[in-house]
């Protein structure tokens, strides 16, 4: 029989977000974009319902000229849809 240590362990990478439910969890995106939210729900794909969701947007300096930094928080409702 496993230990409660062994059963908890991360073998695989879908280990580690099946633990993370029903945790808040960083997710970095493309383009600079950060989430960060509770994970209620991922499938196979990684697509990923989260609620309470933070998204911060971060753009930076390219040169004197053309400075520019836009930090947006954004809260957003889960609706899960049946």
């Amino acid at each position: 029989m496993a230990s409660a240590e062994e059963e908890i362990a991360v073998k695989e990478p879908l280990d580690l977000i099946r633990l993370s439910l029903d945790e808040r969890i960083y997710v970095k995106l493309r383009s600079d974009r950060e989430l960060r939210g509770k994970l209620h729900a991922y499938d196979q794909h990684l697509n990923m319902i989260l609620g309470d969701v933070e998204e911060v947007v971060t753009t930076v300096e390219i040169d004197d000229e053309t400075y520019e930094e836009i930090v947006r928080f954004m809260f957003r409702m889960q609706r899960v849809l049946k």
